[in-house]
């Protein structure tokens, strides 16, 4: 299981990498970040920076 942070205004997120199903842009700079069984998470970004990001460290050696 390979956790990874995303960084939203209210605080940090560490979600596991496997549980992301989907993104979206949102409003006020930010995205929306789908979780499996889950409600979506506000990220603060843009789309591709956050997806990047999220291949980045879900592809990381551990």
């Amino acid at each position: 299981m390979k956790f990874i942070e995303l960084k939203s205004r209210g605080g940090n997120y560490l979600v596991v990498a496997d549980n992301v199903a989907w993104l979206r842009d949102y409003e006020n700079g930010q995205v929306q970040v789908g979780m499996v069984g889950g409600a979506p998470l506000l990220i603060v970004g843009k789309l591709e920076e956050i997806a990047a990001s999220i291949l980045e460290q879900a592809n990381s050696a551990e």
